[in-house]
């Protein structure tokens, strides 16, 4: 699959280099264009996945960085966004989002517009970040994941975990899903880019406890899964 990330900071590198290990073909963008040089390089140029020796299939993926941001988004089958809050007006504005160069696209939103150490959202109309930033790509397909976890997770040998998502078109929830797995995490369709902002005040929770000093995953009671079908 063609990835293109619009950022270069952790989350950005550490799920492209999981991208790439997993046999994608991604392009960084940025405000930097050396940033976004060194974002890719830190990806690295591919990690053989599969054992040819026992009749798997060796795919190598590639990482490199894009003179600028529409380059990066330009023919790719999905976008992540990983940058601040505040950083996202600009980056789609360069991106040519506003111009429709993200219409059709799978648009993945790890944004936090939460209050950093504090964990109150940033928007006060109520509605999820991710449905102002559907605003700003119109045309694209935006789904909510990656946003609850840090970047190291998406380090090689990590527990897995579950990554919830949520989303108003099926076919991206689909490729969003794909994406989740092939970072080795398991996906969780949780129902349309309105359910974004409830995602949105859980990270914002988990960030509040985090700087009171409290373990999240103390906070939340373990509840037996039921059996469901995949997403």
């Amino acid at each position: 699959m063609r990835i293109g990330i619009l950022g270069t900071g952790n989350l950005a590198t550490a799920l492209g280099a999981a991208w790439v290990r997993a046999g994608h073909d991604v392009v960084v963008g940025g405000r930097s264009p050396e940033k976004a040089e060194a974002a890719a390089a830190a990806m690295g140029a591919g990690t053989v996945t599969g054992d040819p020796g026992r009749g798997g299939t060796a795919t190598r993926g590639t990482a490199r960085a894009g003179a600028t941001p529409a380059e990066a988004v330009a023919g790719q089958d999905a976008v992540l966004l990983a940058v601040t809050w505040t950083g996202v007006p600009d980056i789609l504005r360069a991106a040519g989002a506003a111009g429709g160069a993200l219409s059709g696209t799978v648009l993945i939103d790890p944004v936090n517009a939460v209050d950093h150490g504090v964990g109150e959202h940033l928007v006060a109309d109520g509605r999820a970040a991710a449905e102002h930033i559907a605003e700003l790509a119109p045309g694209a397909h935006v789904v909510k994941a990656f946003h609850l976890f840090p970047a190291d997770q998406w380090s090689p040998g990590r527990a897995p975990v579950t990554v919830p998502i949520a989303g108003d078109d099926e076919a991206a929830l689909h490729t969003a899903a794909g994406l989740v797995r092939d970072a080795g995490a398991e996906p969780a369709a949780v129902g349309p880019l309105r359910r974004a902002r409830q995602l949105e005040e859980a990270a914002g929770l988990v960030i509040a406890l985090v700087f009171a000093g409290h373990d999240p995953g103390a906070a939340v009671p373990h509840v037996p899964a039921r059996a469901t079908a995949r997403a």
